[in-house]
């Protein structure tokens, strides 16, 4: 890291979001550097994927680096209430595209997003932390601090910020929102899968445990461990007493799918805690600045949203931001706020119609068409930008008239 060099773009956050923005960026002739916090491997959640942002990694050459890992595949989703049970096969949705995805360790996921961007010719500065930003019309001027506590100035023509959960430009420039969502809380942890090999016909998805006031995922692993969590309102976890883990066993143990597959198996880590994680920003731009992924909104763990709007919003920044350093105009509002508020909008829309169980009421109907299930799974999918489809063209309003025909 050269503090008397004019970068083209300074990526703060070498995620998903800031590997996709800094690689595409790279292949494209810039002067590029990535700032990360952290020290690769690191944990963190979100570890379903949705078919995609598979299009967005192919697009970039990471996703070559990615198919060597032999991360568990998913096609779909399956939604478990009861005896009830309600799958969408993403070979089976309404948009043309990947019909397929990863469950994936985050850890070595993001690890592996890294040093295929490396690999790819991208600058990588880990544990060098933020410490504050300064804008100008022409440049930036941005202070890192290093893992020996050095301090640079880094000067660069563009900021993304892809700082995911760290949400550096929303904290320091006051972009910080309070999220529309109401506050939830999951605990989760990750589970060695002894008795998958009864549980075989649902490797390939990620399995919902469905109830009124919460939801559980499982999401499998290769290696033969699970993620299990528990999300829903503060209320349901502060009716039980004890530490966090024992909160977490008796929410288990009071559910005999979970009970039946996972009592008695070895917890891989000590069962984390996370409250109040839905967040939202004021703004997705400035003058020489773009934010993506979660620096923009995090909304909720159910339907896997993250690393798609991360990608997606880390793409489409990068590809504005090549028009601007080329001289062109680009029309911030309406070539990213718009479209990156409207995938989250609708999105925003299915979490809302999933909590008030509207989404329960429609899924485990009888009265459906294909048609229409193909149209939900494509959202599933994470193709919440293709209009041609009538449940992200009409998702303010198409979900109540389906509640409404099938309660007829």
């Amino acid at each position: 890291m050269n503090g008397n060099i004019m970068y083209d773009v300074l990526v703060i956050g070498a995620g998903p979001a800031g590997t996709v923005a800094s690689t595409y960026l790279k292949q494209k002739g810039f002067i590029i550097l990535v700032v990360e916090q952290a020290k690769f491997p690191r944990f963190v959640i979100g570890e379903s994927l949705l078919p995609r942002c598979m299009d967005v990694f192919e697009e970039v050459g990471l996703l070559p680096y990615l198919e060597k890992r032999n991360y568990q595949m998913k096609k779909g989703v399956v939604f478990l209430r009861g005896d009830e049970e309600s799958i969408f096969d993403f070979s089976e949705q309404f948009t043309k595209g990947k019909t397929y995805t990863w469950q994936v360790p985050r850890a070595d996921f993001d690890n592996t997003l890294a040093e295929g961007a490396q690999d790819l010719g991208v600058t990588i500065q880990f544990e060098t932390s933020v410490i504050s930003v300064e804008l100008f019309d022409d440049y930036q001027l941005v202070q890192v601090q290093s893992k020996d506590g050095t301090i640079t100035t880094i000067k660069s023509k563009h900021l993304i910020d892809s700082s995911g959960y760290g949400r550096v430009l929303p904290r320091l420039l006051d972009l910080h929102d309070e999220s529309k969502l109401p506050i939830r809380t999951t605990m989760f942890t990750h589970i060695k899968d002894g008795n998958r090999a009864k549980y075989l016909d649902n490797i390939e998805y990620i399995t919902y445990v469905v109830h009124e006031d919460h939801y559980v995922w499982n999401i499998p692993f290769t290696h033969g461990d699970t993620s299990v969590g528990f999300v829903g309102a503060n209320e349901l976890f502060e009716s039980k007493e004890g530490t966090t883990a024992e909160v977490y066993e008796q929410l288990m143990a009071e559910e005999p799918y979970l009970n039946n597959r996972y009592g008695g198996q070895d917890r891989i880590f000590e069962t984390r805690k996370l409250k109040g994680f839905s967040v939202g920003v004021k703004k997705l731009y400035g003058k020489g600045f773009a934010l993506t992924g979660n620096s923009t909104e995090f909304l909720d763990p159910i339907f896997s949203s993250g690393v798609t709007l991360a990608t997606e919003s880390a793409l489409i920044a990068a590809k504005l931001t090549e028009k601007e350093l080329n001289g062109e105009t680009v029309d911030w509002e309406k070539e990213y706020e718009e479209p990156i508020r409207f995938g989250i909008d609708v999105f925003k829309t299915y979490v809302n119609a999933w909590y008030d169980t509207t989404l329960h009421t429609i899924f485990f109907t009888q009265n459906h068409s294909l048609d229409f299930r193909k149209q939900i799974c494509s959202i599933l999918a994470g193709y919440v930008w293709d209009k041609t489809n009538p449940c992200v063209r009409r998702y303010k309003t198409i979900l109540q008239t389906l509640k409404k025909i099938i309660d007829i």
